[in-house]
């Protein structure tokens, strides 16, 4: 149905809808993010629990993937969308680290709420985490080092560090074994890697 010319679209919203501005629209944005992260925080680490999830068909669901997770979770406020939306775009382009995601960005967000509460503007606390950074880039660049794709036991090393809490222990060798080969057998040299005779 059009509107009538010389006029915007009529919009019809929930009598109880609320509409929070300024600072306090700001501090319900964190602590929307801060009761998404710890959802999952229990679910990180070596030491992580699993959570079981009952689905609509009312199978049960044991899972610690944190994009799982919130799948399954029914939230209406914004933010706690955002968040769970962040989730599902780490998963999409990564294929890991979506419960890290979370927990770093709800993080990030309690760790601007003193600020805010302080008075100190959106877009200065903003700059100071681009500070940070950068900062951490250039200390990240100080402690990379090189690794020749060849040199297995640097290589398993790396893959070990990845794989140790997706697999139990004793299944780590095989599949950091197979991954390195897979790994080496689609893989195009560069000038700078030293394919060994």
């Amino acid at each position: 149905m059009q509107s009538p010319p010389g006029f915007g679209p009529v919009m019809v919203l929930n009598p109880k809808t609320q509409r929070d501005t300024g600072r306090s629209a700001q501090l319900g944005n964190i602590e929307a993010a801060r009761a998404v992260a710890n959802i999952i925080r229990t679910t990180l680490g070596p030491r992580s629990m699993l959570k079981m999830l009952l689905d609509p068909m009312g199978g049960v669901v044991m899972t610690n993937d944190g994009n799982c997770i919130l799948r399954e979770v029914d939230v209406s406020h914004p933010t706690a969308r955002s968040m769970i939306e962040l989730s599902r775009a780490q998963d999409e382009e990564v294929g890991d680290g979506t419960t890290s995601v979370i927990i770093l960005a709800g993080e990030m967000l309690i760790l601007g709420e003193p600020f805010i509460r302080n008075n100190i503007h959106p877009t200065v606390i903003v700059r100071g985490y681009n500070e940070a950074l950068q900062e951490a880039l250039k200390i990240c660049d100080k402690l990379a080092r090189k690794v020749d794709v060849y040199d297995t036991t640097a290589m398993s090393e790396l893959v070990k560090s990845s794989l140790g809490t997706k697999f139990s222990s004793r299944w780590n060798d095989i599949m950091v074994d197979m991954a390195l080969k897979a790994v080496l057998m689609v893989a195009k040299p560069s000038e700078q890697a030293s394919k060994p005779g």
